[in-house]
This record gives structure tokens, C-alpha cells and sequence, in this order.
């Protein structure tokens, strides 16, 4: 696999992101964990996490809340070694009470394409089961073809 390194460009910084979103969408915490930089530091809504074995921690406890999980990010913005991205995913919690959840997440790389901090800001919104939008196999990548978040009006 090619390893998106900075300084970005639009494309790359698209390609990035899609990675990101299909490593996210195999609710792996070990696979996701590498994209980050052993000393990685997070804000996740209220959690402050550091270091790649509490992503892996976090990661885990998050699976086991979030399931059916399937996420869809977009690019927002790009500079040599930030990214900026939005994204929306839609899971269910043990009652099957389905939710999706609406962020932004600013990103900053080092020199090998790791990331080393990531701050995100989310927020929960339940739905109704009629009114979800995300319909693929879980712990596969969203099909290429599927709509975008700007695609659905998201």
C-alpha cells in the first residue's frame, strides 16, 4: 500500500483520509493503532488519550459501545502536514438504539505519514432504524461507488 506522506496535496490528502476511513470501518484497533505515531496524543469529545497502546484501549471499549459501526469522513481542508476532515458514522448501542454521530477531527503528521495528534469533536444524534443512511458490510471498506457525506446532504 502506498503511504501518504507529507507535505499533502488535494490528492493525497484525499487518499489519506480514505485509508483513515477504511481502517476505521474494520473496528481493529491494532490495524487503526498503526496509522499512529507511538507517542500520539488525542482529544476524543472528552478523553484525553495518549500513546498508542491507549488508542488500542480506547479503540476496543469504543467496538464494544458502537456496534455495527460504519463511517464515512470526507476532507475538509489540507496544509504540508495537517489535515482537516469531517465525518459522519452511524452505529447502534446494546438496546439497538441507533445513533449517528457528527465530527470534525483536525489531524497533524510527522515526516513518515504518522499521525501524531488528533483532536476530534463529535456529537451523538439518535435515529429512528427507518432513517439510517449507511448499508454496507460492516468491517469492510464502504464500496467506492457509495455515496459521499456531501452526497447525502450531511
Amino acid at each position: 500500500m502506498f503511504k501518504q506522506i507529507p507535505p499533502f496535496t488535494k490528492e493525497t490528502a484525499i487518499k489519506k483520509v480514505r485509508l483513515a476511513e477504511n481502517a476505521w470501518n474494520s473496528c481493529n484497533p491494532e490495524k487503526v493503532s498503526l496509522a499512529y505515531s507511538l507517542n500520539s496524543r488525542w482529544r476524543n469529545r472528552d478523553q484525553f488519550i495518549n500513546g498508542r497502546s491507549a488508542i488500542i484501549s480506547f479503540l476496543t471499549n469504543q467496538w464494544k459501545k458502537e456496534l455495527e459501526y460504519r463511517l464515512i469522513k470526507e476532507l475538509w481542508a489540507y496544509s504540508d502536514n495537517r489535515i482537516g476532515v469531517r465525518f459522519a458514522y452511524e452505529w447502534h448501542d446494546h438496546k439497538n438504539q441507533w445513533y449517528r454521530s457528527y465530527g470534525n477531527e483536525c489531524w497533524a503528521f510527522d515526516s513518515d505519514g504518522l499521525m501524531y495528534e488528533r483532536y476530534a469533536s463529535i456529537n451523538d444524534i439518535s435515529i429512528r432504524l427507518e432513517d439510517r443512511l449507511f448499508f454496507w458490510d460492516c468491517y469492510l471498506p464502504r464500496p467506492e461507488n457509495y455515496k459521499s457525506l456531501s452526497e447525502f446532504g450531511l
